[in-house]
């Protein structure tokens, strides 16, 4: 199974393959709603401690898992292959996942997620700003619910309720997977497994180079390792293996399990009740981006009119 590049037409699966792509999906989404729980349970201080451990973890598995798919030669290749695209996917992801960490210490994880959730619509966003390729009428429509809930969610920020901080970090996060997305759009004839790997790889480095200590308790570290593993790389290998195997729509359709599932596991193991402010604003963005989800796998569905976003166009 390879995560080969996506064509701009989609190429036909079987129902099994269909249905294997949807699990594959839906465990990623599983994969990386555990984060925020997960980060919970580990009591190392040093939030650049974490950073580390955590992507180490997951570089470590993302190698490994590359390695079995693809052998030695063919993990290298995947890697020079990558190019500046590649690269640019990197420093995202690489920005992400280390906000992802440091946000928790200033800000809920229902924050985090939920903001998390309009990145589908902030990339076709960016993508009419940078491309200017054609926006649906439904995507803005969404896009400005997006934006609406996002600041009842801030909101709490203004009033001292929650950290400006934690609620910068989680807006950055949403904006360099937005980024990522529209990268990856852009160039589907490259390879993003070795990009994603090689932003753990930046991520480590960078936290290195903050952290005041990398000794961690035998609980933490075993707590890193799920962080890192399970959390972080095992959902991506999930994702990279599934989403050529199922419509966009419907893998951005089951990918919104990780921002409804998210506060959900924090709430249950940790007792971190959301506001009142996030769960409206939360309300909103998860709304607005199932509905625009809904519109564009019915649409999927008809004759595809070139030049407007989420529908390829032939070449």
């Amino acid at each position: 199974m390879t995560d080969t590049a996506s064509s701009p037409i989609a190429p036909a699966v079987s129902p099994r393959d269909e249905r294997v792509g949807f699990l594959l999906i839906f465990l990623s989404a599983l994969m990386w709603s555990f984060g925020g729980a997960i980060a919970r349970f580990i009591e190392a201080g040093d939030s650049w401690t974490v950073v580390f451990w955590r992507s180490v973890w997951a570089a470590a598995f993302l190698i490994c898992f590359m390695i079995w798919r693809d052998g030695w030669h063919g993990t290298v290749r995947l890697f020079r292959g990558m190019g500046l695209p590649g690269l640019a996917v990197a420093f995202c992801f690489a920005t992400a996942s280390t906000c992802f960490v440091v946000a928790l210490a200033y800000t809920t994880v229902a924050n985090i997620l939920l903001m998390q959730a309009g990145v589908p619509l902030l990339a076709a966003l960016f993508a009419w700003v940078v491309f200017r390729e054609r926006v649906a009428m439904a995507t803005w429509v969404a896009i400005a619910a997006v934006i609406a809930g996002v600041a009842i969610m801030v909101s709490e920020s203004l009033d001292g309720a929650v950290s400006p901080i934690g609620d910068g970090l989680a807006l950055l996060i949403a904006v360099m997977f937005s980024i990522a997305t529209v990268i990856t759009r852009r160039f589907a004839h490259v390879r993003m497994t070795p990009a994603t790997c090689l932003g753990t790889m930046l991520a480590a480095a960078f936290a290195a180079s903050q952290t005041s200590q990398f000794a961690v308790s035998d609980s933490d570290m075993g707590f890193l390792f799920a962080f890192g593993v399970v959390n972080l790389g095992l959902g991506l290998a999930f994702f990279a293996t599934g989403a050529r195997l199922v419509p966009a729509a419907v893998a951005a359709l089951l990918g919104t399990f990780e921002p409804i599932l998210g506060p959900i596991w924090v709430w249950l193991v940790h007792s971190e009740v959301p506001s009142g402010r996030t769960i409206l604003g939360g309300t909103v963005v998860v709304t607005a981006l199932l509905v625009h989800i809904g519109l564009e796998f019915k649409r999927q569905a008809r004759p595809v009119r070139p030049g407007v976003t989420g529908m390829p166009s032939p070449n």
